[in-house]
């Protein structure tokens, strides 16, 4: 019977169900905030690059290749680069990691379209 009543107490100064609901959202909002928001910016500007990727762009590989952009076939999503001495190659679109001609070229990929030198 004792250990019943021990079982069924509740702890001293016990708080109440509706904080730790309160705890366990803001734990969640910290969560979005530092985990799932980042990565979808992430995802959404990888996208945007992707798509604006042209003729004559330099590029890296996620395999750490520098190449330009020679030809875009959308249709099988493929592109082929040329690589030093005079190198082509043909690569899946996704492979793509970084532009290098604004990565290489602060100043003309931070100026105004149309303003830069």
């Amino acid at each position: 019977m004792q250990l019943s009543t021990i079982l069924l107490q509740g702890t001293p100064g016990g708080g109440s169900g509706m904080s730790t609901l309160i705890m366990i959202a803001m734990m969640g909002i910290v969560f979005y905030f530092f985990m799932i928001r980042p990565q979808m910016k992430k995802a959404k500007t990888e996208k945007e690059f992707k798509e604006t990727i042209k003729k004559g762009d330099k590029v890296i590989t996620i395999g750490g290749i520098h190449g330009k952009i020679l030809d875009i076939d959308d249709e099988n999503g493929t592109y082929i680069i040329e690589v030093e001495g005079q190198n082509r190659l043909k690569i899946e679109k996704t492979s793509i990691a970084v532009d290098a001609t604004k990565s290489l070229n602060p100043k003309i990929a931070a100026a105004p379209a149309g303003k830069g030198k």
